[in-house]
């Protein structure tokens, strides 16, 4: 498995969906251990789980690796990055400075390991898709639509229109509308939202070209967009995976955004020109 090495407790989590609660808590198990090194035993691991040993070789390459040789030498260098080390948890006994500290460095581990995972193809594909749509329609629901009326803001910026969608019903009028000139752009966090899944099959249908945002390759939408772009997060009880994976997303998207921006640089300027213009009387001087 030739994964950049900051890349690995992104792969790993992004395949946890695959495993079932035993398998899960088999990865908890091991990725909980300090004393884990190249010189753990199989054998320990299968003990401290309660499992056997050849569940724990099944289950490392249910994650993508060879065997539980292969899964320990990319765990162990991924753990002795410092981008690995970035994520903690918060205690009870934390000051002001450490909360602040904490969330910071979670948020800069999901923007370092979601760079380390972007497939750049993918994403020179999603941005050729929404320069050339003649319509661009954004679905999601609770958090996932706050970034998508994000971008659909920077976009109207440099004069490319884009509706936001965040009600089942108005998803699913939308996707009715769409033909193959069209784009669709879906923010989900987990994939498998329902309302979001539904609108976009029935955009794929209509022959719309679709790209899917979200934390998980293997989620159900994954399956059924054109482009898929993948952030990256490390959860914790009180942040949730949500928080650190919308400065991932917000990233990838202004990314893309600027990219967007790139194939027609001229009118973007003078666009951008233009709406600055428009708003600058609301400005109080």
């Amino acid at each position: 498995m030739n994964f950049d090495p900051r890349a690995i407790g992104a792969q790993i989590r992004m395949r946890m969906p695959l495993l079932t609660p035993l398998e899960a808590r088999v990865v908890d198990t091991i990725t909980g251990r300090r004393d884990f090194n190249d010189a753990t035993p199989l054998k320990d691991i299968a003990e401290d789980a309660g499992v056997s040993e050849a569940m724990v070789v099944k289950i490392a390459k249910k994650l993508g690796f060879n065997g539980f040789r292969d899964f320990r030498s990319a765990l162990v260098n991924y753990n002795s990055l410092d981008t690995a080390n970035l994520h903690q948890e918060i205690s009870p006994d934390d000051t002001t400075a450490d909360l602040i500290q904490k969330v910071f460095r979670t948020a800069m581990q999901a923007l370092e390991e979601t760079m380390s995972i972007l497939d750049t193809e993918a994403f020179e594909r999603a941005a050729d898709i929404l320069h050339r749509a003649r319509n661009r329609d954004f679905y999601g629901l609770g958090g996932s639509a706050q970034i998508a009326r994000d971008v659909a803001h920077k976009f109207l910026r440099i004069g490319l229109r884009a509706t936001v969608h965040d009600d089942a019903h108005m998803m699913l009028m939308s996707a009715a509308m769409l033909g193959p000139d069209d784009a669709v752009m879906v923010f989900s966090h987990s994939g498998t939202t329902a309302a979001v899944l539904d609108a976009l099959e029935l955009a794929r249908r209509n022959g719309a070209r679709c790209i899917a945002v979200t934390n998980y390759a293997t989620a159900p939408v994954a399956e059924i967009a054109d482009v898929v772009l993948c952030s990256t997060a490390q959860g914790s009880p009180l942040l949730g995976e949500n928080a650190a994976a919308r400065i991932a997303q917000l990233s990838i998207l202004d990314a893309l955004f600027v990219a967007v921006a790139q194939r027609d640089l001229g009118a973007a300027e003078t666009n951008l020109d233009r709406t600055r213009r428009a708003v600058e009387s609301k400005h109080r001087r």
